[in-house]
């Protein structure tokens, strides 16, 4: 059995030497050490070698096998230096793959895009909290207690007389708290109405507040600011108008409208100038300063921009409509 065992050895040693292919050597592999392979017939026979020369015959069997194994790992790495192997496992016939990159949700791109506009203009990031008081989201803006907004109809109250700020107005009284004249600045962010949803509402949505405030301010700064934040998020030669409105934390105030060749004129936004009890209520002079303040609706804009007719295909998280963007 040893000098069967040593002709296997040689036998498999001048195979593995001329054997180029990684295919036929991982044959020549099987043909001697798989499990029913020419070496394993030695190990199976074992038992009826004479038991005087057992002991060298098992021996042998554990040293041929190492022998093997090295053999044709040696062979494998020699294979794999020439560029054989690697190139059997880096098929470059075969199409590439790539993995698919993902993008920016179109409401948080025109949330930049609209805060990187203001921000050329001068104006900074501002933010606040969702979760508001009615000082905040009404009183401080000068909206009475009588007003349909403070109703529960319109509002998402909490127990504990909290509320979910069902606009971005709040922002501008922080702000006006803690910063003192001159102030530029346009807040994104949540808000929350209780409205059914449809092609054109929802409960949640996002707004984008702009408030500056100065000496001197005056309803042709806020015209010249909207114009410009218009003719860059539309295009060059955007037309603007403003039809006189209410809002109580404006006066005077003003919806803003843009025209479209294709639809005519449309409302986006509302603005104004900051009313003197808002700032009275910050301790701002309104003797000495004025200001004004614009808001508009994340996904209108967005809608407007792009064509989308219903604000629904927004938050359905539907493949076929984000890949578009």
């Amino acid at each position: 059995m040893i000098e069967a065992l040593k002709k296997l050895e040689s036998d498999a040693q001048g195979e593995a030497t001329l054997v180029s292919d990684p295919k036929l050597l991982e044959e020549l592999k099987v043909k001697y050490l798989g499990r029913k392979g020419l070496f394993a017939s030695f190990s199976s026979q074992i038992s009826q070698v004479p038991a005087e020369e057992r002991r060298a015959a098992g021996q042998e069997i554990n040293r041929v096998k190492l022998a093997l194994e090295a053999l044709f790992a040696a062979r494998e790495k020699a294979l794999e230096s020439k560029g054989v192997l690697s190139a059997r496992r880096l098929d470059t016939t075969m199409p590439a793959t790539f993995p698919e990159l993902g993008s920016l949700h179109p409401l948080t791109q025109v949330i930049y895009d609209i805060t990187e506009i203001f921000r050329r203009l001068g104006f900074n990031l501002a933010e606040g909290p969702e979760v508001e008081t009615e000082h905040y989201n009404f009183e401080a803006l000068n909206i009475p207690l009588n007003h349909p907004a403070r109703d529960g109809f319109d509002t998402f109250y909490f127990e504990d007389g909290r509320l979910l700020r069902s606009q971005t107005s709040p922002v501008q009284i922080h702000v006006m708290e803690r910063t003192k004249p001159p102030l530029k600045v346009i807040a994104p962010g949540k808000v929350f109405r209780p409205d059914a949803t449809d092609a054109t509402h929802s409960f949640m949505f996002h707004q984008i507040e702009g408030l500056m405030v100065d000496e001197g301010v005056s309803f042709a700064d806020l015209k010249g600011v909207l114009l410009a934040f218009a003719e860059e998020f539309f295009g060059a030669g955007t037309k603007i108008r403003f039809r006189p409105s209410f809002f109580p934390f404006t006066e005077p105030s003003a919806e803003v409208d843009v025209h479209f060749p294709s639809r005519g004129w449309l409302e986006v936004l509302g603005a104004g100038m900051v009313h003197p009890n808002v700032l009275h209520g910050v301790k701002i002079d309104p003797e000495r300063f004025t200001g004004f303040a614009f808001g508009m609706g994340v996904e209108r804009m967005a809608m407007l921009k792009y064509g989308v007719e219903d604000i629904r295909h927004f938050f359905e998280n539907d493949l076929r409509f984000l890949k578009q963007f």
